[in-house]
């Protein structure tokens, strides 16, 4: 057998590559304002210490971002949506402290992150260019004709629309954002709540059952499924009961505030993109 030549490389549009520097100004923005609340902050403990390592492990997902977008993959534009909504969040709850007031040189770091996060849901979504661009499927070996080639593999089910995808990226953190406040509880349960145990197991168990009933879920609810899109709306009702009452009962109203309104956010986009595409 022989091997098809790979295509000639084709010079990206201008928007793309704007927009592949945009993410990783934004990605190298997110470590520096969360350095900046932490260093500022009244009270490094350890709840603190935890939300800000979630925060920063966004940048790799801004990094990841630039990948999908380079590689001009439909998945980058749902990815970004709800990566810019969740990180505005994960930073904006660590600005504001306990007490007090917050720091100037975080509120000017945070509102810089911001513009770089709308700007880049701008790009996204409102550029010709980058959505021309954002067209293509993952790549495989594909054997035909006795050429083996490495190219882009069209998905055997039915296309998805962009509200589908949004959907299913949106429902995909409901697990890390049920870990991260379950692993912050673990706190007050070390100094001394040890009634809390089973439910902070409950919680942890919960967080990664919910990982697999998202997976099992939308890969029926892109195969055009009408009970997978019921059932995720089932799964997302059922994550918001559990776990914003165990922030409130955990963590106080500090961190329903802090770790339930992410949650909440990627809930309600989650249900609003399956009402967008309701037949």
């Amino acid at each position: 057998m022989r091997t098809a030549a790979e295509p000639v490389e084709v010079r990206r549009p201008s928007a793309v590559r704007a927009l592949t520097t945009l993410l990783a100004v934004t990605a190298a923005a997110t470590v520096v304002v969360e350095l900046l609340n932490y260093w500022y902050a009244p009270e490094q403990e350890f709840g603190l210490a935890v939300r800000t390592g979630w925060a920063m492990l966004r940048s790799l997902g801004f990094v990841l971002l630039i990948g999908q977008v380079r590689k001009g993959r439909v998945s980058a534009r749902p990815f970004g949506l709800i990566l810019a909504v969740t990180t505005i969040f994960a930073v904006g709850r660590l600005v504001v402290p306990r007490a007090g007031v917050p720091a100037l040189p975080g509120l000017v770091g945070f509102a810089a992150l911001t513009a770089l996060c709308v700007a880049v849901v701008v790009l996204l979504y409102r550029s010709d260019a980058v959505r021309a661009h954002l067209v293509r499927h993952r790549k495989g070996l594909v054997v035909e004709g006795g050429t083996i080639a490495w190219r882009e593999v069209a998905p055997k089910r039915p296309q998805a629309n962009g509200w589908l995808l949004t959907a299913r990226v949106a429902a995909f953190t409901y697990s890390p954002l049920m870990l991260v406040p379950a692993l912050v509880a673990t706190g007050s349960v070390l100094d001394g709540r040890i009634a809390a145990v089973p439910a902070l197991f409950l919680w942890f168990g919960a967080g990664v059952a919910v990982s697999y009933a998202v997976l099992f879920c939308t890969a029926f609810l892109l195969r055009g499924r009408d009970w997978a899109r019921r059932a995720l709306v089932v799964v997302t009702l059922g994550v918001l009961a559990l776990d914003l009452p165990l922030c409130w009962w955990l963590l106080g109203v500090d961190g329903l505030v802090r770790d339930g309104a992410p949650l909440l956010t990627a809930a309600a986009l989650t249900l609003y993109s399956l009402h967008r595409t309701t037949p």
